[in-house]
């Protein structure tokens, strides 16, 4: 097969790919997660990751790497502002990550009922006692949806439900690249799920 041939190939793959995105969830489908989340073992620390997620849009890579000196302030108290170092995100850039006061409260209450020995320790543990990596965790995600029967969504999911629900409440994909740590907006708009609401939103400007 000559790379003439072949391309028409890669394209169509490339498009396909590009194409399947992870599912936006709905307020259902987080209902049902958290609900399954709470019938199962270390359910504080499941919920804590799956909401950092979906209320603050971190990749999972970035949501592994959290450690408690990063989240928690001289008062131990859940900071409103978690610095991100450049090593740890998929731009290789700082960014501060904004902490609304429903994920403070969440995280303030898994520190609360899992102690740490250390500041330095990292914020969420396996079950083998090794801190998540972002491989891990992206397995983590895989089992939870398959088991909460929650069918297309993956480790995006969250964030990917984060990008679409500030979208739907007019934030702009200027601010939101800036959120979530993408360099082109045209990106960010790949994430954004256009649905029926945001369309009867839309209209309703027109008058």
């Amino acid at each position: 097969l000559s790379l003439h041939d072949a391309l028409p190939i890669y394209l169509y793959l490339g498009r396909t790919i590009m194409s399947k995105q992870a599912k936006t969830l709905t307020s259902v489908d987080v209902k049902r997660i958290l609900d399954f989340i709470a019938l199962k073992k270390h359910a504080a620390r499941n919920r804590a990751m799956f909401l950092v997620t979906l209320y603050a849009g971190l990749r999972v890579g970035e949501v592994a790497s959290l450690r408690y000196m990063d989240v928690l302030d001289v008062d131990n108290e859940v900071r409103d502002e978690i610095r991100l170092d450049a090593s740890v995100t998929k731009n290789n850039e700082a960014r501060t990550v904004f902490v609304n006061a429903k994920l403070r409260k969440e995280l303030q209450y898994y520190i609360s009922v899992t102690p740490y020995k250390n500041l330095a320790d990292k914020l969420f543990y396996t079950q083998k006692n090794e801190g998540f990596t972002a491989n891990t965790l992206t397995q983590f995600f895989h089992y939870l949806y398959r088991s909460a029967h929650i069918d297309g969504a993956t480790s995006h999911s969250g964030r990917r439900t984060f990008i679409t629900t500030l979208a739907n409440k007019g934030v702009s994909v200027r601010l939101l690249a800036s959120l979530v740590g993408h360099k082109n907006i045209s990106t960010t708009q790949f994430y954004i799920d256009v649905n029926d609401d945001m369309k009867r939103k839309a209209v309703e400007l027109a008058t």
